[in-house]
């Protein structure tokens, strides 16, 4: 799989209708530049051997010309960035922890707030407290990411000023920087994923505790919150692991509208300047990246499956 999206995402940049030297090479491009660009995109090579060329960069590096003197990039090698004038990996490996950071603290506020609330919603269906929670979601469910950082960003940091303005800093230099840019993201994503796992984690409980293993562990007498917690949550885990694998994937491929607005410098805001920039050798290592984060997390999840549910299990 990760072979076949390594072609794809080559020919969907380097094998565009228009010529990528001369995207990258811009307004004022000169024959001279044009040639240098073409050869330092390989462009100069037949098309099954620029890409050949460009996946052995990738597991074994290669030496690239930027100025009067060569450069070796080292594996794993996906270019240079003239335009931030530094190794496309480097710049990757130093903005992928604060995407990273965002998303892990948002996935884990997201599925506590969410699965909690959902359970609690499918317990008590047709309660007050099960309404409240229907119509709130369907609030937060319904509103988008950008319009709910804006918000958050108007009145809790300029107007109200309960926080001051994110100043991002590593949790090794600064920890309460880090938690204080970082906590107005995660609620915005949290509120946005969080409606969502709560309506799918109510409606998977509804439908397991209306099985006959649900009536019948009733039967034996077993409490109520061990037939919820340990029989009717648990069979009605699949999906919600299915769609939580799959979100956090894509966060970690950049959330590019929360970091921008939080002025976050993560990997989604170096997508954004890359897509301003006609910077090639970045838009395709970040859409290379995020796949295999995909990839990855549709793996992880199918082993999660073998673990949940004893049924899938190999023998």
């Amino acid at each position: 799989m990760l072979f076949a999206l390594s072609i794809i995402t080559y020919l969907l940049f380097y094998a565009l209708p228009r010529d990528p030297a001369r995207l990258m090479c811009g307004t004022h491009c000169t024959p001279d530049s044009l040639a240098a660009y073409r050869v330092e995109l390989g462009l100069d090579f037949p098309i099954y051997q620029q890409y050949l060329n460009w996946l052995h960069a990738i597991f074994f590096g290669k030496d690239i010309s930027v100025g009067p003197f060569p450069l070796h990039c080292a594996a794993p090698c996906f270019g240079f960035s003239n335009d931030r004038n530094e190794m496309v990996f480097i710049m990757i490996a130093r903005v992928m922890p604060v995407t990273a950071y965002l998303a892990l603290g948002a996935f884990i506020l997201w599925m506590v707030v969410g699965v909690l609330t959902g359970i609690l919603a499918a317990r008590y269906k047709g309660s007050i407290f099960d309404r409240s929670v229907m119509a709130t979601t369907l609030v937060g469910f319904s509103l988008p990411s950008f319009f709910i950082g804006l918000v958050i960003m108007i009145f809790v940091v300029v107007r109200w000023q309960l926080v001051p303005y994110p100043d991002y800093k590593p949790p090794t230099e600064d920890f309460g920087k880090f938690i204080g840019a970082l906590i107005l993201p995660w609620i915005t994503l949290a509120i946005l994923y969080a409606a969502y796992y709560t309506r799918l984690t109510r409606s998977q409980m509804l439908d397991t505790m209306n099985e006959d293993f649900i009536r019948t562990a009733r039967a034996k007498g077993l409490p109520e919150k061990v037939v919820v917690r340990k029989h009717a949550f648990r069979a009605g885990l699949t999906p919600i692991v299915t769609s939580a694998g799959l979100d956090f994937a894509g966060l970690l491929g950049g959330a590019i509208i929360t970091e921008k607005i939080f002025g976050l410098n993560g990997l989604g805001s170096v997508a954004l300047t890359a897509v301003a920039k006609l910077d090639l050798p970045v838009l395709v290592a970040v859409t290379l990246l995020g796949a295999v984060f995909v990839v990855v997390a549709n793996l992880v999840v199918d082993i999660l499956y073998a673990v949940i549910d004893p049924r899938v299990r190999i023998k």
